[in-house]
């Protein structure tokens, strides 16, 4: 796809950085401007992703995680199937993370992650992730304190401990063929306060929305201090963070399907080069079926 580099770098957070959301402008668009281009710029993508993602299964040596994480309303869930449409459901596997369970919280936070991990050859969607550990449960202390930890684990350096944790354990899944991917979908809160009273007023999009969703407004400059603290200490080179402009859907959708084109891109994907002795054997298998009598 055209620009795909241009627009990872720009919206790339830097490894090594102290990142600020106020560098990132929700609106942007770059070049981009007519709607109806790209739309058929994003189908175009769509396509060449299915290509892409054909090689990835045929090869079977890569995996790649994609991580979206977002503040409510930004668009996860549109993204996710306008972006992976066109993608074959056998190689792609979605997971949507909610509050954990019972079973979750006797736990490690990175296990129920762990579990949804994508084999080689596919895609694997995170929406919401383990980064929930280090945003929600920041801006709600509550959550922490209720995590059953032993208290030596919970002291002042536990954001600290936790960014070298998911450092350390996505260094991990890179090493071992698993590309890690992560966008954050970069919604302003004027758009989201547009979005809610959509949701509001259409009955079809009612189900979409809870009180709850209202009440973290009041949490916003927390919820954005430690989505900064988390691209700072967590944007790498093996595994960067992309801050995508989130308040025009049709660019954000295109923004993502281009840098994920432009990740598998630089993999080098082939279909598996069949050897000489197999290819004799496929072969002997033609003149079968040709001799065969219809």
């Amino acid at each position: 796809m055209k620009n795909a580099r241009y627009l990872m770098e720009q919206l790339v957070a830097p490894p090594g950085r102290k990142i600020s959301l106020k560098r990132y402008d929700p609106e942007w668009t770059g070049s981009v401007k007519d709607k109806k281009r790209a739309a058929d710029s994003l189908q175009e993508g769509v396509r060449k992703l299915a290509i892409q993602q054909d090689r990835l299964y045929a090869q079977d040596t890569y995996a790649l995680l994609v991580i979206f994480q977002a503040m409510d309303a930004a668009g996860k869930d549109g993204t996710i199937r306008h972006v992976m449409s066109g993608i074959n459901p056998q190689g792609c596997q979605v997971f949507s993370f909610k509050a954990p369970s019972p079973e979750e919280r006797d736990h490690d936070y990175l296990w129920r992650s762990v579990k949804a991990l994508p084999e080689r050859g596919r895609i694997g969607i995170h929406n919401r992730s383990y980064y929930e550990e280090v945003l929600v449960a920041r801006v709600h202390p509550e959550i922490l304190q209720a995590q059953q930890l032993p208290p030596d684990s919970i002291g002042k350096d536990v954001w600290r401990r936790r960014f070298t944790a998911i450092n350390d354990f996505e260094r991990h899944l890179v090493d071992n063929g698993i590309v890690v991917l992560k966008f954050y979908l970069n919604v302003s809160k004027k758009e989201q306060k547009r979005r809610f009273l959509e949701r509001l007023e259409q009955p079809e999009k009612n189900w979409k929305f809870s009180v709850n969703d209202a009440n973290e407004r009041a949490h916003w400059k927390d919820y954005m201090h430690a989505y900064e603290e988390a691209f700072t200490h967590t944007s790498t080179k093996h595994a960067p963070w992309y801050i995508i402009p989130a308040d025009n859907k049709w660019f954000m959708r295109l923004a993502v399907a281009a840098i994920m084109h432009e990740t598998m891109d630089r993999l080098k994907l082939r279909y598996p080069v069949v050897s000489k002795e197999k290819k004799l054997e496929l072969d002997k298998v033609r003149e079968l079926l040709l001799a065969e009598q219809d």
